[in-house]
């Protein structure tokens, strides 16, 4: 099923991030966690982008499986940066034959080892030209992007963001996830903002629950995201207790996933960690909420 007739239902959802493994000595532990959450019936599963070799054909391998096995919709990752035209355009065939119907184009990050590297003779610069090549192979997938309600690191500023988010719609992108974001708040703004823009396609909100103190650093070097002050507190009260720090973590996300719902904000994507127990405690917690 298209990510977009899931996402015409006025019907709460919820869908959860899985990863890849790294090597194939941890495929069969990413397997059980896979298993464990398509079992939570959620509207769909979305899988990472492994970049090269063989993690790249795990992402590939672990959408047809979500899918065929298990019945869930997926929505597979695909990155295009410092890529060449044509492994993406390799890439791209694979999902054809392999039936892949949603396709998430993200740009990817740059990889440590080529952050000083010259870039003007890249393939690929920015999403925008994945998702024109995406829509240009023939196949008619369903292409989705990423945005960031506030702003991308990389922007000079908002209205720029918004100006190259607006371009990827306009080339093809039929729906947008957000980065992780730990203030509603925020997430209303960037919505009022983009729709001011004309930027008119579905935007599904990602929560990203903490569950484990070393997690924020991260959280915030990854995305920029603003650490409220309420949060803030619950970490560095509860931080230290690895089960404390979990059942507050899973309690903040799903207060901000109510107050989603709460505002007519149907659909929630949950950056789930392949934490089989993270996500069945989120769906416990809305259990009566998405009946």
């Amino acid at each position: 099923m298209r990510i977009t007739e899931i996402l015409k239902s006025e019907k709460p959802t919820v869908s959860f991030e899985v990863f890849p493994p790294k090597t194939s000595d941890s495929f069969s532990a990413v397997e059980k966690a896979v298993d464990e959450i398509a079992a939570m019936n959620p509207s769909y599963m979305s899988v990472t982008y492994g970049a090269g070799g063989g993690t790249s054909q795990y992402t590939l391998d672990i959408a047809r499986e979500i899918s065929e096995k298990y019945g869930v919709p997926s929505l597979a990752h695909l990155t295009c940066v410092s890529s060449s035209r044509e492994s993406v355009k390799s890439r791209i065939e694979d999902f054809k034959a392999a039936g892949i119907e949603n396709v998430l184009a993200l740009r990817g990050d740059i990889p440590a080892d080529r952050m000083n590297e010259d870039r003007s003779g890249w393939d690929y610069h920015h999403a925008i030209e994945l998702i024109s090549d995406l829509k240009e192979s023939g196949a008619d997938f369903c292409i989705g992007g990423a945005c960031y309600p506030e702003v991308h690191p990389e922007s000079a500023n908002r209205k720029e963001d918004i100006m190259h988010l607006k371009e990827k719609t306009d080339v093809g992108c039929e729906f947008l996830t957000t980065q992780m974001f730990f203030d509603n708040s925020l997430f209303y703004a960037f919505l009022y903002r983009i729709r001011e823009a004309g930027i008119s396609v579905p935007v599904i909100p990602g929560i990203m629950p903490i569950t484990n103190a070393n997690q924020v650093a991260r959280a915030i070097k990854l995305s920029g995201s603003f650490m409220p002050q309420r949060f803030s507190s619950i970490v560095d009260r509860f931080g230290s207790s690895p089960d404390a720090m979990m059942q507050a973590g899973i309690a903040y996300a799903t207060d901000q996933i109510i107050d989603l719902f709460a505002n007519n904000i149907n659909h929630i994507h949950i950056y789930s960690m392949n934490k089989p127990q993270v996500a069945e405690a989120i769906m416990r917690n809305i259990s009566e909420i998405i009946k």
